[in-house]
């Protein structure tokens, strides 16, 4: 299963601003990931998966499609 990060974050049915809190990011930057105008760090990644994982939706890096990168 392939998802972009806004699916992922829809399928759990958080807002951008409860995982920005959980991350420890702004809500712009979540939707800056989401749209690929920036890429989160390795370190952001993880807590972003963590956060799914903890709202019952476990996914790995390699189930997430990151959008091209600026």
């Amino acid at each position: 299963m392939k998802l972009t990060l806004k699916a992922c974050r829809t399928n759990v049915k958080a807002t951008a601003k409860e995982e920005a809190d959980y991350v420890g990011v702004t809500e712009d930057t979540i939707y800056n990931w989401e749209s690929g105008k920036y890429c989160p760090t390795a370190v952001k990644m993880q807590k972003i998966l963590k956060f799914y994982e903890e709202k019952g939706f476990v996914v790995s890096l390699n189930d997430i499609i990151f959008l091209p990168c600026k």
